[in-house]
């Protein structure tokens, strides 16, 4: 049965009465019958898993890349930690995918002339920061796999690593102040179990007029911040907090043989997580068939370091999966945000987008 929708705050599910949307962006269409299946690429946005939304942080240079090539740019809602955790975010991911693959659905454009569908077999995903993780859990625990995956500056490369494991007590993250604790009481453990699950918590910041203008108006914003801060993020994803699977990880890197060498290190740690978690993690899941990944990711990155990116490529390398890193030097996180990034990253967007066009054009 055909079942047409449009193509902005599209509900793909609900938890309770809490509705999760993508959006959806179509290329420019003409009238055809029977109506086309296209192939798309869903996009997750970052902000830390903590915050955020469909149109926060929003890739206009790849939406606008994808589109052009004729093909569909989706962007795609998941709920929030700390109130659920990546378990609960991976049925997210796959059941946005589910609802692409339905038989009979199809969207229609802006004007409501023109209806289109998405190609079943022919969808890649991608993701920036959180995002990121978010993309790969996608290649990991979607079927059918996704064709292809574009991760920036993406979490959960390697994150057994001081960046998430250790306390701070000095400036770490991209240059910002320390937090307090106490600010944030209802989003810390056991407090954050009581929260209503949440997939849309917009970005907002105080107005010029008052005392701190800039600043996050948004508690929610500097949350992934403070659990690195913390050294408790890994706490969060998995839902770990008793015992707390980051301190059961942290005492590792104490152990300079294990730190010199980032695999035995890793299979260290996974010997120390429970099972039932080990599927939030990206880099313990890595196989020969792992979709083809295109990793970038800036030399300087003080939110997201790089080495999650290399380790992430050095194990996908090693598995036999197609693999390009592209480092970007002297680029710090969310490069492709500033002002002129189109001006500075012109060439490496379309390289990115190339391999995503790549790998869904037809053959």
């Amino acid at each position: 049965m055909l079942r047409s929708v449009e193509t902005c705050d599209v509900c793909y599910k609900k938890i309770d009465q809490t509705p999760i949307y993508f959006n959806v962006y179509p290329p420019a269409l003409q009238p055809q019958s029977p109506y086309p299946r296209l192939p798309a690429v869903v996009y997750f946005h970052g902000g830390g898993l903590t915050v955020g939304n469909r149109t926060s942080w929003f890739p206009n240079w790849l939406k606008a890349r994808i589109v052009s090539a004729g093909y569909v740019f989706i962007s795609a809602d998941y709920r929030l930690i700390p109130s659920v955790t990546l378990h609960d975010i991976i049925e997210d991911i796959q059941d946005a995918f589910s609802f692409l693959r339905q038989d009979g659905l199809c969207f229609k454009t802006a004007d409501g002339d023109v209806p289109f569908g998405v190609d079943p077999a022919s969808i890649a995903v991608a993701g920036s920061s959180a995002g990121g993780l978010c993309a790969y859990m996608a290649a990991l625990h979607v079927s059918p796999k996704p064709k292809a995956v574009l991760a920036l500056y993406a979490v959960g490369g390697n994150p057994f690593i001081p960046q998430c494991l250790t306390p701070k007590t000095e400036v770490f993250f991209l240059g910002r102040e320390l937090l307090d604790p106490e600010d944030f009481s209802e989003f810390l453990y056991p407090r954050c179990k009581t929260l209503a699950p949440i997939a849309d918590s917009p970005l907002a910041y105080h107005p010029t007029d008052s005392p701190t203008p800039g600043w996050p108006a948004n508690p929610r914003m500097p949350l992934s911040r403070l659990y690195l801060q913390l050294g408790v993020a890994l706490d969060y994803h998995t839902g770990q907090h008793e015992p707390s699977l980051s301190a059961t990880l942290r005492s590792l890197l104490l152990d300079t043989a294990l730190t010199a060498d980032p695999l035995a290190l890793q299979d260290a740690m996974k010997a120390r997580i429970p099972p039932v978690h080990h599927v939030v993690f990206p880099s313990l899941n890595v196989t020969p068939s792992f979709p083809p990944t295109f990793l970038c990711h800036g030399s300087i990155d003080s939110a997201v370091p790089v080495v999650e990116s290399e380790h992430m490529h050095a194990l996908l390398k090693r598995a036999g999966v197609p693999v390009r890193l592209l480092v970007l030097d002297g680029a710090d996180h969310s490069f492709d945000y500033v002002p002129n990034a189109e001006t500075l990253y012109a060439a490496h967007f379309d390289e990115m987008a190339e391999f995503v066009k790549r790998a869904l054009a037809p053959t």
